[in-house]
């Protein structure tokens, strides 16, 4: 975990909850009240987020007393109780919704990762992730990712150089776009993988003939097309699939030989968990 990353996230999200104060339990609940409450997950998955709960606890109200039943990575089913947290009820209170909307979004998208992943333990292919996530949140979703069994893609902009069709078309051409990437690497001396995205057959081919790529993304590509692009690669190159993969076919793509199938929903449309914190 970036501690420090965490703790700026922490604060900016109690910033934006919090203001100037919870005044429904300032109101309604006397100073120094003390309080217990439980995680109760309400629907089976994979449980992810609890060291994001302790460190959001510890944030609020180090005097918080919390104990951890249930560890991340762990199957959940409905009536677990996750973790039991005990202290000052308003502090309980302010913690509360911050915890459950981390917990449920986290273990939503380590339960549908973990589903995937389980889909293609028979064969060599990983699963991705990708840049598709909640703006202020990629760091608790690819996470999230790495909990459910799945491999993260690259961070953001920074640490890759993944050259898509827009690129391409910009640069002028597969040649000029490879070319001038490594050419960038050496100049600003940055060590950095090198990824292409090809459309068809006959762009797979321009890559090969240019070299220099590490990694080679398959886009949009048929079971029949995706076969012949990883036997013409003949592993010279990293293999990505993407595009039109869902949990019903992604057997079937990982059953075509590629070494990685990244896919969008694992972050961009999941479910979250359902699950509560209930005093008792």
């Amino acid at each position: 975990m970036d501690k420090q990353l965490i703790s700026q996230f922490i604060k900016n999200a109690l910033a934006e909850d919090v203001g100037d104060g919870d005044h429904t339990s300032l109101s309604t609940i006397p100073a120094g009240t003390k309080g217990k409450a439980k995680l109760i997950i309400k629907e089976d998955g994979i449980l992810a987020g609890i060291e994001l709960a302790l460190a959001i606890f510890e944030e609020v109200d180090s005097n918080l007393k919390v104990d951890v039943l249930i560890h991340d990575g762990a199957d959940v089913k409905i009536g677990d109780i996750a973790l039991t947290v005990e202290g000052s009820t308003h502090s309980i209170l302010i913690a509360e919704r911050l915890v459950l909307n981390c917990m449920q979004r986290m273990s939503g998208i380590a339960t549908k990762t973990n589903r995937i992943v389980s889909l293609l333990k028979d064969t060599k292919t990983k699963l991705l992730d990708t840049r598709k996530t909640t703006p202020g949140l990629r760091y608790l979703e690819k996470w999230a990712v790495r909990i459910g069994g799945g491999v993260n893609h690259r961070i953001g902009l920074y640490d890759m150089i993944l050259i898509k069709d827009n690129h391409v078309d910009y640069a002028g051409g597969i040649e000029n776009a490879i070319n001038a990437a490594r050419k960038y690497l050496v100049e600003k001396n940055k060590s950095l993988q090198i990824e292409i995205e090809v459309r068809n057959i006959g762009e797979l081919n321009e890559v090969i003939e240019a070299g220099g790529a590490n990694r080679i993304m398959l886009d949009n590509f048929n079971y029949t097309d995706l076969k012949a692009a990883v036997q013409l690669i003949d592993g010279r190159f990293i293999t990505e699939a993407s595009g039109g993969i869902t949990e019903e076919n992604v057997s079937e793509y990982a059953a075509c030989g590629v070494d990685y199938i990244s896919m969008g929903a694992l972050t961009h449309s999941v479910k979250s968990l359902d699950m509560s914190l209930k005093a008792y």
